[in-house]
């Protein structure tokens, strides 16, 4: 970029010498010149790739988005894809797909009701869905609360809230939530957030709190309200932490039978977990994926899983996007970790900005050597990273996961993962009569390229 300055000095100090008329529309044509080559040239250098969404399109007829679960979670029907072929399954079957020596690793984030329903006292409903949180800003810290706290929330109708304190709409007069008194108060608006205060009676956690007053929000592309199914039905059976507002549907499948035959085969189970948040919704706008905004995600990975990885020589099993989006940011964690010093969240483009040269196990040596020399057992940080054909996996060599929307960053990210070889599994699956999305059918992929 120095050449560049050099260049625009030389040309102020040309333009000195022009007769006036001339030298405001010379600079003009320059200007606007050198900052369309710029914008290119920080594109290359920064490698981001050129990607049109619509090449991500396929037609997904309404009948074959999977509204409801099915009565067994692993009767589901599942494809595998290994060395360019395809063939179809049963998920119970999973266990036999599974190499031995494999390490299997799963997302133990858990859904919390985040969905909550107010009324101003005109009568004007106000929906608020909990994001993440404000004050206190850890989860562990937000969910023990037992009086108030504040979520960066998005808000349904926030143009008819204008500023007084809202009542949960209660229409059943249920005595429990009466009692509790939960009230919301919009501290402030951020695009397309808003930080809310919640405050409440009785002295119980918040975690209780979205217990009773909230409900667990599904997909909107079920188009359909919450039911008493979704509580059981859309969690894993092994989530452990709260946090997350949409589930790891790629875990939904597994039961505990199933589970226990994978352990009883010596495949080592391990857990990472990365709270998912409401930008798994959201669908890609531009044109390009240059253009898109991945949000921020916390995830913790523990020590002892750290040097499990270390030790290599073994396949990486990842149940989920969101456990393979938290096991390739630990490799740039530790990038980090050999250039700064520590961690820091991972970027949405970093992987793409230069080549890195470390190996993964020089990446995870300096987490551990990190962690030791501040006395932690677990690595916590964030991480936006977007997976894109093009993309170098180092950590991940099968995936597990349902079948994503067209022209999301999900359906990208699966390319990547087969070479770019998603639409023949997708075309498979639509015409073999597969359910798709959070409720539907599922898949093996073996890495492919």
């Amino acid at each position: 970029m120095t050449c560049v300055n050099n260049v625009i000095t030389f040309v102020i100090r040309f333009c000195k010498l022009l007769r006036c008329r001339f030298r405001t529309q010379f600079l003009f044509s320059f200007f606007v010149t050198i900052a369309y080559f710029r914008a290119i040239f920080i594109r290359l250098m920064k490698m981001i790739p050129e990607i049109k969404i619509d090449d991500y399109d396929y037609p997904l007829p309404e009948e074959r988005i999977a509204k409801y679960p099915l009565e067994r979670r692993d009767a589901s029907r599942l494809l595998e894809y290994r060395d360019g072929a395809v063939s179809e399954h049963v998920f119970s079957d999973i266990p036999d797909i599974i190499p031995s020596d494999a390490i299997m690793v799963f997302n133990d984030t858990k859904v919390v009701p985040a969905r909550l329903h107010f009324q101003r006292p005109t009568g004007a409903c106000i929906e608020i869905f909990c994001l993440e949180p404000v004050e206190p800003c850890e989860y562990n810290l937000i969910f023990a609360a037992v009086s108030s706290c504040r979520w960066r929330c998005i808000v349904g109708n926030v143009k008819k809230w204008k500023g007084d304190i809202l009542s949960l709409y209660n229409p059943g007069i249920d005595p429990e939530v009466s009692a509790l008194d939960l009230k919301a108060a919009l501290v402030e608006r951020d695009g397309e957030t808003s930080t809310v205060e919640f405050s409440w009676q009785g002295g119980i956690p918040f975690s209780r709190v979205l217990e009773i007053c909230g409900s667990i929000p599904i997909p909107p592309y079920l188009n359909r309200d919450t039911e008493d199914v979704d509580r059981e039905r859309y969690q894993t059976l092994y989530a452990r932490y709260r946090g997350s507002v949409a589930a790891p549907t790629a875990g939904l499948h597994f039961t505990r039978e199933v589970l226990d035959r994978i352990k009883e085969k010596g495949v080592d189970m391990e857990t990472v977990c990365l709270h998912v948040g409401a930008g798994t919704f959201l669908p890609v706008k531009s044109s390009e994926i240059s253009g898109h905004t991945m949000h921020r995600e916390p995830f913790s990975v523990s020590r002892s899983f750290i040097e499990d990885l270390r030790k290599g020589g073994r396949p990486v099993v990842a149940v989920g996007t969101t456990s393979v989006r938290t096991l390739e940011s630990l490799y740039f964690a530790g990038v980090q970790c050999i250039e700064n010093g520590h961690p820091s969240d991972i970027g949405q483009w970093m992987p793409y900005d230069k080549e890195y040269g470390y190996t993964l196990a020089e990446a995870l040596d300096a987490i551990t050597s990190y962690l030791d020399s501040e006395g932690l057992d677990e690595l916590k940080t964030g991480t936006r990273i977007i997976i894109v054909p093009g993309y170098k996996f180092r950590v991940v060599d099968v995936l597990v996961t349902n079948f994503h929307q067209p022209k999301s960053t999900l359906l990208l990210l699966i390319s990547a993962f087969v070479g770019g070889d998603w639409r023949r599994i997708y075309d498979y699956a639509l015409s073999s009569g597969f359910r798709f999305l959070s409720y539907g059918d599922s898949s093996v992929l073996f890495r492919r390229g």
